[in-house]
């Protein structure tokens, strides 16, 4: 398959958006937690999450065009600054996927999708509690992008993480945490480890051949 722009664009559209959504590989499937100052728990999936630096920790997801009826994890986020992030596991893809339907404003995916929330530490937001690897995160700065989106970018205020699955160097074991990533809009891939290589630095590059 060879195809310039103008063909792209000439794609039946389900097609068109399945192939474009797919072509950027496998991204991490991550479900994000917020609830409201009327105590409204929301929890949706996202497949954006990008890490954005260490020092200080941040994170950042992209939020899609906001309708004239939004749905209730960005403006959740406007309102109360905080949400969290939480990987999604093997264990609950399909009642994770299926956030992603679109309910009625004021009805919770956790209790449609009979996900267990989980709150610790006084932090605002609600955490998925089957989540292996959970982030309490704080709105810092929305984006608007070219295409409507919004790109959402938020402080690191807390890590939960069981210690077996944090290396000595601090890597976390994402195939020990059973995580899974995303491609396109629906199709989901276990994650195996395949090699770890060392800091590159010039000099010790080795010889290809």
């Amino acid at each position: 398959m060879q195809l310039q722009k103008e063909e792209i664009e000439q794609l039946e559209k389900k097609y068109r958006l399945n192939l474009i959504n797919s072509i950027s590989g496998i991204k991490p499937a991550n479900l994000i937690g917020t609830k409201s100052f009327n105590h409204q728990e929301n929890v949706a999936i996202f497949s954006s999450v990008v890490h954005l630096g260490s020092n200080p920790a941040q994170l950042g997801f992209i939020m899609r065009p906001q309708t004239e009826v939004p749905k209730d994890t960005y403006p959740n986020i406007l309102e109360t600054g905080f949400y969290t992030i939480n990987h999604v596991s093997q264990s609950f893809i399909k009642k994770a996927h299926y956030t992603s339907a679109k309910l009625e404003k004021g009805v919770s995916e956790f209790e449609r999708m009979r996900i267990e929330q989980e709150y610790i530490a006084d932090f605002f937001a609600p955490f998925v509690k089957e989540s292996v690897v959970k982030i309490g995160m704080k709105h810092q700065e929305s984006i608007p992008l070219p295409n409507g989106c919004i790109f959402v970018i938020g402080s690191v205020e807390m890590l939960v993480i069981p210690d077996h699955v944090v290396n000595g160097l601090g890597q976390v074991d994402l195939e020990g945490c059973s995580g899974v990533g995303i491609s396109g809009l629906n199709s989901y891939y276990g994650i195996n480890k395949l090699d770890s290589f060392p800091y590159v630095r010039e000099d010790e590059i080795p010889d290809f051949e």
